[in-house]
């Protein structure tokens, strides 16, 4: 490893600190959507819900998740990417003490939705700016790390949750358990704004705004004083190019297609199902495999740990295998899982067995669309529009999370789909929606391996 820039390699330290205060944005993306798991069921309890009110306090925070991505563009692109990160702590700051302390659902709802802000300003944000700032030939396995934080930051709030849970008996946990697992976020909030202030901005943001100097100086730790005038001679030629960012531009034939199959990845990302695991873990262990509480929440660590492991899979492997290999390998993986878990579950064979179809979906989605998906949004817009299109892309992600976190719970508790499926009806329709993801990754994306921001943007423009 390099720890000073070198004419031809840059510093590799820097780079990789650089990305890893950045991904404590997707750390805290993990760790905020995903403590609804250990709680959801307390927090039912201790509010009276039924099954639409707890599928809404489980899926608020996704409302602010659209709202945060819609803004999270137009923040990027005028302030620049480092900010709209600090503004994402922030916010996670101020939802995990408001989450943890209020006296109506309303007052956690307000709360978790600002949670949500922070989200999807960091889902966006943290993997276009590690993309903005990483060289070709490991951009995949720098962007990749982002996904690494958000299941470590999941894997870790299943282990908070856990601990905090055993602390005391279900009633304890009913009135006060649950307020400790929100407010457990605000650690690593205060994290991630103190070290957001010590890393640069995106070399492309300032270029974009003329600040030339300053963004060779970035490029030239990065990359070596060679590799980054060469670097800075194609971000300014693209953006000369492109000229000003716009809605009307973001239309264009050549670029409304690269728009759409950015669209397409991210809603078909959540409509396979994964936040339906993550979310709502303890419940389907209780419901479908028949686990008592506690054990739920011990079995939500092995997904998390599953997550984790084959996540780090995808990190070595994405910039050598290639994204579409391993995007098409893993979603076949995930469908097969899913069918199985459903045909299980409508015929009533159950077992401890159906564990391994769910540890087998979870590690397929981290080894492949987890982290890829978020891969192929960083590379595949030109750089005059990449942070509208990315925010147009993940707001679709968010919509669908929305629509399929609010809607899992009332499958799953519909009388007469519970009578005819036995719970098994939601994962045969996630499994459907694999079948379509494959033919999306193999009709319309291309392989975006080794190649630099650039000439991805080439791309677009030799098939517009």
């Amino acid at each position: 490893m390099s720890d000073t820039a070198s004419p031809t390699s840059g510093s590799t330290a820097y780079l990789i600190l650089i990305c890893f205060v950045a991904t404590l944005g997707g750390l805290l993306f993990g760790y905020d959507t995903a403590v609804i798991s250990g709680a959801i069921g307390f927090l039912q309890s201790h509010f009276e819900l039924d099954a639409a009110a707890k599928g809404w306090a489980a899926s608020c925070a996704l409302v602010g998740c659209v709202i945060g991505v819609a803004f999270a563009g137009e923040i990027s692109d005028r302030f620049g990417r480092r900010t709209a990160l600090v503004l994402a702590a922030v916010l996670f700051l101020i939802s995990a003490i408001g989450s943890a302390v209020p006296d109506s659902l309303n007052e956690f709802i307000l709360y978790r939705i600002l949670g949500g802000l922070g989200v999807g300003i960091a889902s966006m944000v943290s993997p276009m700016y590690i993309a903005e700032i990483s060289p070709a030939h490991i951009r995949g396995r720098m962007v990749s790390l982002n996904q690494l934080a958000i299941v470590t930051g999941m894997l870790v709030v299943y282990f908070v949750n856990y601990f905090i849970a055993g602390l005391g008996g279900v009633e304890w946990n009913v009135s006060t358990g649950w307020r400790w697992m929100f407010a457990s976020e605000a650690l690593p909030a205060l994290l991630l704004l103190g070290l957001m202030l010590l890393v640069p901005e995106s070399p492309r943001f300032l270029c974009k705004k003329g600040r030339e100097k300053k963004a060779m100086k970035v490029l030239q730790k990065v990359h070596g004083s060679v590799m980054a005038e060469q670097e800075i001679a194609e971000i300014n030629e693209s953006l000369r190019n492109a000229g000003r960012s716009s809605l009307r531009q973001l239309l264009q034939p050549g670029l409304r297609k690269v728009i759409i199959i950015g669209v397409l990845l991210a809603v078909l990302q959540q409509v396979t199902g994964i936040n339906v695991f993550l979310y709502y873990a303890p419940e389907i262990m209780k419901s479908v495999a028949g686990s008592e509480s506690n054990i739920a929440l011990l079995q939500t660590i092995l997904v998390g740990a599953v997550n984790l492991g084959f996540t780090v899979l995808a990190i070595w492997r994405v910039d050598r295998i290639g994204r579409k290999p391993l995007m098409i390998i893993g979603t076949v993986g995930m469908g097969i899982c899913l069918a199985a878990i459903g045909y299980a579950s409508s015929a009533q064979i159950i077992g401890p067995w159906l564990l391994t179809f769910m540890l087998g979906y979870i590690a397929c989605f981290a080894m492949s669309v987890g982290p890829v998906t978020w891969v192929i949004l960083s590379e595949i817009f030109p750089n005059a529009i990449r942070a509208r299109a990315m925010a147009i892309s993940t707001l679709s992600l968010w919509v669908a999370n929305f629509v399929v976190s609010q809607t899992f719970p009332m499958m799953d508790e519909q009388p007469w789909l519970v009578e005819h499926f036995n719970h098994g009806f939601p994962f045969l329709i996630y499994a459907g929606f694999c079948v379509v993801l494959v033919a999306v990754v193999i009709r319309f994306v291309p392989e975006t391996k080794g190649r630099s921001l650039e000439q991805i943007e080439q791309i677009w423009k030799q098939k517009g």
